[in-house]
């Protein structure tokens, strides 16, 4: 394998599926099975993932909500969404603890990196729900955050487009998909691959960033082999 400790990041509307709302229970069960996948290699997983499916705090504050306000229900999203993540993966065998950047007990304990650090060498998926615990600070902030915490060999993003284009694909059809960047090539092109504060935490402690298309099953076991697909963002 080629990463042996890995920070999954999972957007929260990957979980919607076909749905135009909250979790679809066939794509939850597919993810996890990917998941449980590189975890039976012997590969250490921590996972964050957002809550877009459910409420985002930007949007709450775009419709009148206080922005605070606002980006704690966001994160209490990201809680909804990593206990399904929790109840799918355990009911595939898969070992999990549930940790978290608020204080909710008695659903998860307090995050701290050295907790992450000994669940994961105890052969346990580990799942970061509340964010950084803090507002102002998006979920990509948060898996930035915790990837260099635990020390991840790479931060992986799980989307539904299988890297880093030129343009975006969905809109563009022209648009040409990069397998390589550096840091400053992304950041002069102005490519929107993780918001700034996210992108320059990794920047500043060498972490390469790897963006693919999780909805394509088997795609997460190439990627921690090693195999050329997704884009991969790194220092040179």
């Amino acid at each position: 394998m080629k990463y042996k400790r890995i920070l999954l990041k999972l957007s929260g509307e990957a979980l919607m599926g076909n749905k135009s709302y909250g979790i679809d229970p066939d794509y939850l069960a597919v993810y996890c099975e990917q998941i449980k996948e590189v975890v039976d290699s012997k590969v250490q997983v921590a996972i964050v993932i957002g809550g877009g499916n459910i409420f985002r705090g930007l949007q709450g504050a775009a419709e009148g909500f206080d922005r605070v306000q606002g980006d704690y229900m966001g994160m209490l999203a990201t809680v909804i969404n990593s206990m399904a993540l929790q109840a799918e993966l355990e009911k595939q065998g898969v070992p999990v603890k549930l940790l978290s950047g608020l204080g909710i007990d008695p659903i998860a304990e307090s995050v701290s990196g050295r907790k992450t650090v000994d669940n994961l060498n105890n052969g346990k998926v580990v799942i970061i729900a509340g964010g950084t615990g803090n507002p102002f600070f998006t979920t990509d902030s948060a898996s930035a955050l915790r990837a260099v915490e635990i020390h991840a060999d790479v931060l992986l993003k799980g989307t539904r487009v299988d890297g880093v284009y030129t343009a975006d694909p969905e809109k563009d059809p022209n648009a040409v998909k990069y397998d390589k960047l550096t840091f400053d090539e992304a950041y002069e092109k102005k490519l929107k691959i993780m918001d700034m504060t996210a992108f320059t935490l990794c920047r500043e402690n060498n972490l390469p960033i790897l963006v693919f298309d999780m909805n394509t099953k088997g795609n997460l076991m190439k990627v921690v082999k090693g195999e050329n697909i997704g884009t991969v963002v790194s220092g040179s």
